[in-house]
């Protein structure tokens, strides 16, 4: 049984909202892949939410740090780390489901001529609180291009 390839664009969609209909259609069966995963966004204060993912980095096991969480600084591997909490990962479907998710930063040549999938959410404009891009955040998480 061969997954049916679904592309979805992420440009101005809301971050949680976004990964959470990705993760349905994983357990679902269909293959995803995400592009411009730098262009979601997360709602909400931004030093808020910067301070919230330093604070994450930081966490390190004292008895053995090499155990502890990896989160990645990169935008395509940040949203695929969120998608991957939403997913029962360490379930076998879960595992399968993950595996069958490509993320990528902008649009690769490969999928340019796909046709896009439509998963709505709110605008940015329509969100009371302040938002911050994926690729702002990373930048203020410490990634370097």
């Amino acid at each position: 049984m061969e997954a049916k390839q679904v592309v979805v664009d992420g440009k101005d969609k809301v971050l949680g909202r976004f990964a959470s209909q990705v993760a349905k259609m994983l357990l679902n069966g269909e293959s995803v892949a995400v592009t411009n995963a730098e262009h979601l966004f997360i709602s909400g204060h931004q030093r808020d939410i910067v301070a919230s993912y330093k604070h994450k980095l930081d966490l390190k096991d004292k008895a053995n740090p090499e155990h502890s969480p990896y989160y990645s600084r990169r935008a395509d591997m940040f949203v695929k780390r969120i998608i991957r909490g939403m997913l029962p990962y360490k379930m076998p479907k879960g595992k399968a489901a993950f595996k069958r998710l490509k993320v990528y930063i902008g649009t690769p040549d490969e999928l340019k001529g796909a046709k896009v999938h439509s998963i709505e959410t709110k605008h940015r404009r329509q969100v009371f609180e302040g938002t911050i891009y994926i690729k702002d955040l990373v930048e203020k998480l410490g990634y370097v291009r």
